[in-house]
Parts: structure tokens; C-alpha cells; sequence
């Protein structure tokens, strides 16, 4: 019986996973920006981006575990561990720095408004390879 459930749960964990981080990067941040006085838009997305990396590396973990348990191949649980650990790394290590060189240049330190840019940027490589491996997952489930 779990061998009948299981690939259907790991698809829909994987459509959760992908919907999720499509409906941040697509819709709602986009919108927040273009809807909102741009302090208030800081402010919002700051809160909720240690929420939206929590759903990437949870479901991407859950994900990973049900690939491992279904034996699916070595190649998809890495990708889904990757997108775990770097969501992970990027919530509890980048923002934080993120947020602290944020604060910095907007006090008017102009070195770590360039240091907040290269970051900023590899956060949004990362989101974007992490956005590629989700799926390319779901496509191959």
C-alpha cells in the first residue's frame, strides 16, 4: 500500500515545493513592490522571506526523504537535499548578512550598500537555480 501512496505523496510534496516558490517569485513579491510604499515593501518582504525559505527547505527535505525512501535515484535526492541545504544556508546565513548590510547602506554606508548588491544578486542566482531543480524535479517525478 505505501508503495502506491508514496509516489503520489513525493509529486505532490515536489508541486508543493515548485507552487510555493513560483507563487513568491512570480506573484507575490512583485506585487508587494509595485503595490506598496517601498519602506512598507522592505519591511513585508523581510518578514516574510525567512517564511518562504522555511517552505523551500521543508518541502524540500520532505521531498528528499520520500525520493530516498522510494528509491528513486541518486540524481533527484541530491537535487532535492541541494535545494534543501542552500534554502537552509540562505535563510539562517545570507539574509541575516543580507539584511544587516540592508540596514548599513540605508544609514549611508555606501561600501556596504555594494557588498549588500553582490549578495542580494547571489540570493537571487541561488532562488533561481533552486526554482530550475524544483522543476526540473516535479517534471521527472
Amino acid at each position: 500500500m505505501v508503495s502506491e501512496i508514496l509516489p503520489a505523496l513525493i509529486a505532490l510534496l515536489l508541486a508543493a515545493l515548485l507552487g510555493g516558490m513560483l507563487l513568491f517569485s512570480a506573484l507575490l513579491a512583485p506585487l508587494v513592490f509595485t503595490q506598496l510604499p517601498a519602506e512598507v515593501a522592505g519591511r513585508f518582504i523581510r518578514a516574510v522571506f525567512p517564511w518562504y525559505y522555511l517552505w523551500v527547505a521543508g518541502f524540500a527535505a520532505l521531498a528528499a526523504a520520500g525520493l530516498a525512501v522510494d528509491a528513486r535515484g541518486a540524481q533527484a535526492i541530491g537535487l532535492a537535499v541541494a535545494v534543501a541545504l542552500s534554502a537552509a544556508w540562505t535563510r539562517w546565513r545570507l539574509m541575516p548578512s543580507i539584511n544587516a548590510l540592508r540596514d548599513r547602506q540605508l544609514a549611508g554606508d555606501a561600501a556596504a550598500g555594494v557588498a549588500f548588491e553582490r549578495r542580494h544578486r547571489l540570493s537571487v542566482a541561488i532562488n533561481a537555480l533552486q526554482l530550475l531543480a524544483a522543476g526540473w524535479l516535479v517534471a521527472t517525478a
